[in-house]
């Protein structure tokens, strides 16, 4: 009988781990949200499920702290961004924005990061993820739900104006 109360206990403290929600990444400030991602949370990812959880019409973020991290280099003739990856490194300053495309949200960032040696390099993010410490992002939201559509001229999803 013993056995089979640690058991039952067991298999209900697994059930309430198994169902708990993971804590909120962010919280509501008056402009919009502050984010705080901590060590292996991948950047772009989140800003995509927060777009969507809070319903942003679009917003553009501001962002810092410590990452492992992908750039491109826009390659205007082959229309494909050159990558390059960068670790362990001070996020200095992160800009971009949360619109939509084909009902999806559609992030586009820009960052410049530090090394330990001071230099610092910059470009479009592919992708990203915290190392050790945060990142923290301000996303500002607007009211008007914006729209990215492809410009085959350039190669790129851009920004449309209504």
């Amino acid at each position: 009988m013993k056995t089979f109360f640690l058991l039952l206990c067991g298999l209900v403290f697994s059930c309430l781990i198994a169902n708990a929600q993971p804590a909120k990444k962010y919280t509501k400030v008056p402009v919009g949200f502050l984010m705080v991602l901590n060590q292996g949370d991948s950047i772009l990812p989140h800003l995509e499920a927060l777009a969507i959880s809070e319903d942003i019409p679009s917003a553009n973020f501001t962002g810092m702290g410590f990452v492992n991290i992908r750039f491109g280099f826009f390659n205007a003739d082959t229309k494909e961004y050159d990558p390059k990856d960068f670790s362990n490194v001070e996020l200095a300053s992160m800009n971009g924005s949360i619109a939509w495309k084909n009902g999806k949200p559609s992030i586009h960032a820009h960052g410049v990061v530090a090394g330990k040696d001071f230099n610092c390099y910059g470009g479009h993010i592919l992708s990203g993820t915290v190392s050790t410490g945060s990142l923290e992002i301000l996303v500002t939201i607007h009211k008007k739900r914006l729209e990215r559509n492809r410009d085959e001229g350039i190669g790129a999803d851009v920004l449309q104006i209504p």
